[in-house]
């Protein structure tokens, strides 16, 4: 280890740093034994290094950090967001525009969901952005079967457990009935796999088109689909404090305890 430990870093949030990978899959390359720092293979990612230390992943020179960047992304429907897919389906990371560096997605939009997914460079910026304490609000347009009761709707304010899983407070309400279906504004700050979905099933309504517009600050607004647009240097100091010595993201109210719904 560096002598000057109380100056250094984890390594795998160096590697996040970097670029390469999320923090997540920094620590499966160092279980792994992928990553090497002075000679020596890692068997920790606890380990503490200072730019002095000579990284190498897979054999290759660990570079310098990049100037973190972000992007906002229209994620069509029918990808995965994953760098690889076991069953082979198509993904985010195979059909994104040309001439963008690595990114990685800040958490993830199912295979049949479309909308907003934010890319960045910094696997360290992603966690951060991912964690409930964020607070941010994550904005939906959700078509479901039927019609939802507004009583219903309503009682998801005060949170929802469905089969042992507590959810957060949801916002929901109706924008417009279309035919047998209607069209629903969701909004919801900690995003769970598949969340919406499975309140609206619990509810009784099958969703047939999930739409994300919004992830805290960052709108959807006019992105074609399979497009992106980069976040300006400047809203990334504003929003995310990307430059100053403390990276927090403004932080919304705190959370209602969730609740069981009412039979």
């Amino acid at each position: 280890m560096s002598e000057d430990t109380e100056k250094g870093e984890r390594i795998a949030k160096r590697l996040a740093r970097a670029g390469i990978c999320s923090r997540r899959d920094a620590e499966r390359w160092i279980a792994e034994g992928r990553v090497i720092v002075n000679g020596k293979k890692l068997a920790t990612p606890a380990f503490l290094v200072t730019e002095k230390d000579d990284i190498r992943v897979d054999g290759k020179p660990l570079a310098g950090p990049e100037k973190t960047k972000l992007w906002l992304y229209h994620k069509p429907r029918g990808l995965m967001t994953t760098h690889k897919d076991p069953q082979g389906r198509p993904t985010v990371f195979d059909n994104l525009p040309p001439g963008l560096p690595r990114v990685i997605s800040v958490g993830r939009l199912d295979f049949n969901s479309e909308g907003l997914l934010l890319l960045t460079n910094d696997g360290e910026l992603a966690r951060r952005l991912e964690l409930p304490a964020t607070g941010w609000l994550r904005r939906y347009r959700v078509r479901v079967n039927g019609l939802p009761h507004k009583q219903h709707l309503a009682e998801l304010a005060n949170g929802i457990t469905i089969e042992g899983v507590a959810y957060g407070p949801i916002t929901a309400s109706v924008e417009r009935s279309q035919g047998d279906n209607s069209w629903l504004v969701v909004g919801l700050r900690e995003g769970k796999n598949r969340e919406v979905r499975r309140v609206m099933e619990h509810l009784g309504h099958q969703v047939s088109r999930l739409i994300r517009t919004a992830y805290g600050p960052f709108q959807l607004g006019a992105i074609e689909p399979g497009k992106v647009k980069e976040v300006p240097g400047k809203v990334l100091k504003e929003q995310l404090g990307v430059g100053r010595p403390v990276l927090q993201a403004k932080p919304g109210p705190q959370a209602k305890p969730a609740a069981k719904k009412k039979t």
